[in-house]
């Protein structure tokens, strides 16, 4: 095993002076193009990458959820299961008991079990940490008992919980992709059919890279703006007559809505799943360079109409761009974290360089830049 997967195991044996019964991963993942569609029925283009979240496992014969983290200092948060209603745990470990008890409330025989965490995944990142954890602590309690399940319904499992245990009104996106990406793929995702389809990915063979900028502003999703967006996208639908915003074909169809607020969350919404599928027909096409426009049309989108994007953000994308970058954009659900830039090999370093300095200059926090391979999905390590 290396890093995560050792260190959940040992921080397990150490806690609860046992080894565990196994160890799952769960991916972090980067939504290529496709923000905030996924409530709205839409489509996204997430990829899984290399950074994880890693769960050890073991039951436990006295209906106790214990669960340890090596990113949360010393001890173990416990609580029945029985018990576990929203409210009863905080923080970062509701993501964990949050799939305990929605498991338990779609009539699963969930039991005690000890948890431990440990994550090369930065949280706060735009990467779907929440949905990582949540997945590889679904993984674990399903297999301790017994439990099987499409991943598909799993996804809707984890994603109860965070919705409703861990108060993130967050779309099935994160969970989805987290599940059923694969290795070399993006994964075009149809959130109303809860299905998805590999796309071709590989930056590296069309000598291009795609890089993850954390610009270190955190973000959390149990604030109000999140949840206002999809209230107004949810207003919209009604008053536009249709299930949800996916169905509206033509932008022009949006001149109907009086509210302006209403019409320019509308019209990201309708304008991103368009690029959603422009995006895949490229990739089809092996055509990864002209996705750029694509990216950056996204981030202008997230920052003027859906309003959802943060200074350092804004700030990356016009370096990263200005330093040769085919395309950038925010990606996450906002107000903090990351930004995707797609950029020839060979200037990588160059655009690292630009959006350093401009970030120093207006005294922001230095970036960090990671390569965004397209990975495999969670699964058991061992």
């Amino acid at each position: 095993m290396t890093e995560p997967e050792a260190g959940a195991a040992r921080r397990y044996a150490e806690s609860f002076g046992a080894a565990p019964a196994g160890v799952w991963q769960a991916p972090g993942r980067v939504n290529l193009i496709g923000e905030h569609t996924d409530y709205n029925d839409g489509f996204a283009l997430p990829f899984a990458i290399g950074a994880r979240v890693c769960v050890a496992a073991g039951p436990r014969p006295d209906g106790q959820l214990a669960v340890t983290s090596c990113q949360e200092g010393a001890g173990a948060v416990t609580v029945p299961v029985r018990s576990l209603e929203p409210g009863a745990v905080t923080g970062w470990a509701a993501y964990v008991a949050g799939v305990a008890w929605s498991m338990r409330e779609a009539g699963y025989p969930v039991g005690g079990a000890n948890l431990a965490v440990d994550a090369s995944l930065q949280a706060g990142a735009g990467l779907s940490s929440s949905a990582a954890l949540e997945c590889s602590a679904a993984l674990a309690l399903a297999e301790l008992y017994g439990i099987s399940l499409p991943r598909a319904d799993l996804a809707v499992l984890a994603r109860r919980a965070e919705n409703e245990f861990a108060g993130a009104p967050t779309g099935i996106m994160d969970q989805l992709a987290v599940l059923l990406c694969e290795k070399g793929q993006a994964l075009l995702l149809d959130c109303r059919l809860r299905s998805g389809t590999g796309v071709p990915l590989d930056p590296a063979a069309d000598g291009l890279a795609l890089v993850v900028i954390d610009t270190h502003a955190r973000h959390e999703l149990t604030d109000g703006g999140y949840g206002s967006r999809r209230r107004a996208c949810e207003d919209a639908a009604r008053a536009l007559g249709v299930r949800a915003l996916r169905d509206v074909s033509d932008v022009a169809e949006l001149d109907r809505l009086a509210d302006p607020l209403l019409l320019r969350r509308a019209r990201h919404i309708v304008t991103e799943d368009q690029r959603v599928l422009a995006t895949v027909d490229l990739l089809r096409a092996g055509r990864l360079s002209a996705v750029g426009p694509l990216l950056t049309a996204s981030h202008v989108s997230l920052r003027d109409d859906f309003e959802v994007s943060w200074p350092e953000a804004d700030t990356t994308v016009e370096a990263a761009c200005g330093a040769g970058a085919l395309g950038a954009r925010m990606t996450g659900g906002g107000f903090g974290g990351s930004v995707i830039a797609l950029i020839p090999a060979g200037l990588a370093a160059s655009v690292e360089d630009a959006v350093t300095s401009k970030l120093s200059a207006q005294g922001r926090p230095v970036p960090t830049f990671t390569p965004a391979v397209p990975s495999p999905s969670a699964s058991r390590v061992w």
